[in-house]
């Protein structure tokens, strides 16, 4: 290894970058839970687990380098003949040839030592001087130390957090719940009794959600000096039983039984549901990407990339507005709370306008948020109505809004479902409760009706491409110019069948017989396409 050693104190170049998790650091983890009985993040761990492989190299890197004799300290004191080896010179080794008397009276007693490099190179070092920087070894947390757990941390945090998950999940000895590690020989056992016993209080309290700490108050397990090992213990055990939910807010263990879930959260709700189109995202404009970005569309390619705002307004779309959802999309995602591991999260919605309270569950796999259906209905809302969302006070609590708008009849956009199932859009005069997006609201005379239109639609198998040019002709019927923009496409599409912006705007862009007149404003042309 000294040949790779590149100063001092320094490690390999590529040290960390090529860090794996060996026997040594698995039985330290080990121990190391074993001795705070506390289980702790991925995070805790790695950070402790970069202090012991920093204190590790150190000493092995000195023990080397110090193999030709004492280090020398300005703390220590010598006598003629000793060997000495130097840090703060590259480590060389010197032998003691001369000891005398220091004189400097701001330092008080101590002793000058006179030592021989080798080749007639001889220098002079103070001993038995307390008070002397070399006496501290660097400072392992020095920013500017390539020993810096902050630093390495920084530069290096992905790599070695993958490197440390990979193996703690591939370990008996360490078992794992909302976002903590801990070591299995710590835990206590927790039967069916137990168990059954949660259940009971979980339906007692309407499925829940219900902390760890409140179960085990009504639950007798085994007594422990650890409460933190009590819960765990708890805590694990009904993770592995299928009767129980963890549906909490990271940083926050909380508890549902399955049962009482609702329907629309253990399934995603058929209007929710993709049905999926190939096209070529390689005619997507730029500024087509821009736009489906700022819709906000949890099917959309960019949903995963998550901003982080405290507050947004999304403009309902027919499939959120009839199932009482709101997607959770790269325009939205920062807003919701997220978790170590639950598929879903409970959480509560506020109105503070009309003071309302009302649970609400976010469905991270399928990246939607259930429950505001009867809210939606309160406030006189349809599709086309903007939401404000905007975080609460507390993890798990979200305020609802909507803009203000005085009650008043306006024309608006109005979907009519025919007996034949075919929808066809007029303007007609409805009650308007709530700010709407002009470009995307409509009206929804029956939802009933069409919700049997969106079955047909289906059963049929009527191809994407005459949905949407059906749609843009229902459209264009509206004005004068036939002139209908991206927007009201996309809305009007997901009257029928649920499918993101941008297999529709692929459709705008490629095909021949629409033609963009600037704005994101299209019309058919001349050369129509036909019906398939």
């Amino acid at each position: 290894m000294s040949e790779q050693v590149l100063s001092s104190h320094a490690l390999r170049e590529d040290y960390w970058e090529t860090f794996q998790v060996d026997s040594a650091d698995l039985e330290f983890l080990h121990n190391h839970l074993l001795e705070i009985e506390t289980p702790q993040t991925p995070e805790e761990l790695l950070s402790a687990l970069i202090r012991e492989r920093i204190q590790r190299e150190r000493k092995a890197i000195e023990e080397q380098r110090s193999a030709g004799g004492e280090i020398y300290l300005p703390s220590g004191t010598y006598e003629e003949g000793r060997s000495l080896v130097f840090p703060a010179l590259d480590w060389e080794s010197a032998e003691v040839v001369g000891v005398r008397k220091g004189i400097n009276p701001q330092v008080g007693d101590f002793q000058v030592i006179r030592v021989d490099f080798g080749g007639g190179e001889t220098r002079e070092f103070a001993a038995g001087l307390d008070d002397h920087p070399l006496n501290r070894p660097p400072d392992a947390e020095e920013e500017d130390s390539p020993f810096s757990s902050s630093a390495i941390l920084e530069e290096h945090g992905d790599h070695l957090s993958a490197a440390l998950l990979e193996e703690l999940q591939t370990n008996p000895d360490f078992v794992y719940i909302a976002g903590k590690w801990f070591p299995r020989a710590l835990l206590l056992d927790v039967n069916v009794g137990h168990l059954n016993l949660a259940e009971a209080v979980l339906d007692m309290a309407g499925g829940g959600p219900l902390d760890t700490q409140y179960l085990l108050e009504q639950i007798e397990l085994p007594k422990s000096d650890n409460p933190n090992l009590v819960e765990f213990s708890l805590d694990l055990a009904l993770q592995a039983d299928a009767r129980f939910d963890e549906v909490g807010p990271a940083g926050k263990v909380l508890w549902f039984l399955k049962k009482l879930e609702p329907a629309e959260v253990l399934e995603t709700p058929v209007f929710l549901r993709q049905q999926r189109v190939d096209y070529d995202p390689s005619v997507l404009t730029e500024e087509m990407i821009k736009l489906e970005s700022d819709l906000g569309d949890e099917l959309s390619p960019q949903a995963g990339e998550k901003t982080r705002q405290k507050e947004v307004s999304v403009s309902l779309i027919f499939p959120h507005w009839y199932t009482g959802t709101l997607p959770v999309s790269s325009k939205m995602g920062g807003i919701f709370p997220t978790a170590y591991d639950a598929p879903r999260i409970r959480l509560k919605f506020v109105d503070k306008d009309n003071d309302m309270e009302f649970p609400g569950w976010v469905v991270r796999d399928s990246r939607y948020v259930f429950g505001l259906k009867d809210w939606y209905v309160e406030r006189g809302l349809m599709p086309g109505s903007i939401v404000r969302i905007k975080q609460g006070p507390n993890p798990g609590v979200l305020e609802v809004s909507t803009e203000g708008h005085r009650s008043a009849r306006e024309y608006v956009r109005t979907a009519l479902v025919g007996t034949d199932g075919g929808v066809v859009f007029a303007h007609l005069k409805q009650t308007i409760t709530a700010t709407i997006d002009d470009r995307m609201v409509v009206y929804i005379t029956d939802p009933q009706a069409l919700e049997v239109a969106w079955k047909q639609m289906k059963s049929n198998r009527i191809p994407f491409e005459k949905t949407v040019v059906d749609m843009f002709r229902e459209l264009a019927k509206l004005n004068a110019q036939s002139h209908v923009h991206a927007i009201e496409l996309y809305s009007a599409v997901n009257l029928v069948r649920r499918v993101p912006p941008s297999p529709i705007f692929a459709l705008l862009a490629s095909r021949p017989w629409f033609d963009h007149l600037g704005d994101f404003y299209f019309r058919l042309s001349d050369f129509e396409a036909q019906d398939d």
